[in-house]
């Protein structure tokens, strides 16, 4: 299997651990830089697979760093680390840890949030289920999600275009006939919303066509 190339931006501070040499241990292709706007200019060049911005050993919240990887590629996942618990915008990073932590925890959320071979990764315009990982991505979001959200996109992404009628879209993603009660579904929809829509409550993708159902425009 191809190593997954990092991008790890993170400075030399003796008090803060430095990730790269123990990340490059466990088999990933590694290229750091000490500099994010150094570090952002090679995105294109490098073409990673995800960056990790130890915000912490740069002694910066990484707002800045963050915001200029998201202008270069909307696409790459980030890992944001801190010195401590802070609330951040979901926008910001697809996963912020807080130290201390350990290296085998930042390398499982790093796997969790690495494209998955191209087999077990079925797209539609921007979104990208991975079936693998249980995740969507959707412009700058990168959310997981549950099985029933996954079945439920699934069957949208495969009739895209398509209006998809409610009690039919029930009677697959619940494996019933019985349709007196379809409420869940809109909940599921509104959460599926906030997994893949910049703005849920003006939905681009996730279309409700009123009396009939719902239909997916890629």
């Amino acid at each position: 299997m191809k190593q997954a190339t990092l991008l790890v931006i993170e400075g030399r501070h003796a008090e803060i651990p430095s990730f790269a040499a123990d990340l490059q241990k466990k088999g990933f292709d590694i290229r750091s830089f000490q500099n994010g706007s150094q570090a952002v200019s090679k995105i294109k060049q490098i073409n990673p697979s995800l960056v990790v911005v130890n915000a912490a050993s740069l002694r910066s919240t990484g707002i800045r760093i963050c915001n200029s990887v998201r202008k270069r590629d909307a696409k790459l996942p980030i890992i944001l680390i801190l010195e401590k618990e802070r609330r951040v915008e979901k926008e910001l990073a697809d996963s912020v840890l807080a130290l201390p932590f350990t290296v085998q925890k930042l390398v499982n959320r790093i796997k969790a949030l690495l494209p998955g071979d191209g087999n077990n990764v079925i797209t539609a315009g921007p979104i990208q289920l991975d079936l693998e990982h249980k995740r969507v991505r959707c412009l700058s979001k990168n959310t997981k999600l549950t099985p029933r959200l996954m079945t439920l996109l699934r069957i949208l992404m495969d009739k895209h275009g398509e209006v998809v009628e409610r009690e039919a879209l029930f009677k697959k993603v619940w494996e019933t006939n019985y349709t007196g009660d379809t409420r869940t579904l809109d909940v599921h929809i509104s959460w599926l919303r906030r997994a893949i829509e910049l703005d849920p409550n003006n939905p681009k993708f996730l279309k409700t066509i009123r009396g009939v159902g719902y239909r997916l425009d890629v």
